[in-house]
């Protein structure tokens, strides 16, 4: 028997770790009732057997997906979106665009299962030119390779691409690059709980060390 766990991932846990328990009884709604992975995606969680991961963080589909023994992902993004149990909110035709991950690039499942998840909740959305397959970085994977004002500068570029002043984001750094970037980030995860999207720790710097002293620590 495939054995399953939910995995929010390091940035949804710093971001509103109240959300992690709400997905996690979502989670159990669907599948039945699992645990939690709350090892960082940058290590090997080491599972004995084929284990199934339902994540959250794109980053996190990505490297457990590829890099270790015994893993296989799903986004909960996919299971929600087939979900007839799930009370999904109405935006009343809201419109929005969308910004897609970088490492959901090439998996086109994951694009789908979120539109799907949008129009469920009446949000009427307008795609950027750059999407889907084609989408570009929301300038936050520039960090580290070149100077934090240029990242900036990245992130207002892409932020300047979106047709409407509010972006669905499905990542937390993308939450950080859109509020840079002078445009109005709606994080997925806060959309399905009628929250509102807070940028936090969104200057780069200040963000990166947050989140690598918290990934050290687990």
């Amino acid at each position: 028997m495939l054995n399953k766990v939910f995995a929010p991932g390091c940035a949804l846990v710093l971001y509103k770790p109240e959300l992690v328990e709400k997905l996690h009884a979502v989670v159990n709604a669907n599948l039945g009732e699992m645990d939690k992975l709350m090892t960082c995606c940058r290590r090997d969680p080491q599972f004995a057997s084929a284990t199934e991961i339902i994540n959250v963080c794109p980053g996190c589909d990505k490297r457990f997906s590829k890099d270790y023994h015994n893993t296989t992902t799903i986004s909960l993004w996919e299971i929600l979106a087939e979900s007839d149990s799930f009370s999904f909110p109405d935006y009343k035709g809201q419109r929005m665009s969308i910004l897609d991950a970088c490492p959901t690039r090439e998996n086109e499942k994951v694009h789908r299962a979120i539109r799907t998840i949008l129009h469920k909740m009446n949000i009427t959305l307008v795609e950027p030119k750059n999407t889907r397959t084609k989408s570009t970085c929301c300038g936050d994977s520039f960090y580290g390779l070149i100077p934090t004002e240029k990242v900036i500068e990245q992130m207002e570029k892409r932020a300047s691409e979106m047709p409407s002043e509010d972006v669905v984001v499905y990542c937390i750094s993308c939450i950080k690059s859109m509020f840079n970037g002078g445009k109005k980030p709606r994080y997925l995860v806060d959309l399905l709980f009628e929250e509102e999207t807070i940028p936090k720790t969104y200057e780069p710097d200040a963000w990166h060390n947050e989140l690598n002293v918290y990934i050290d620590k687990h």
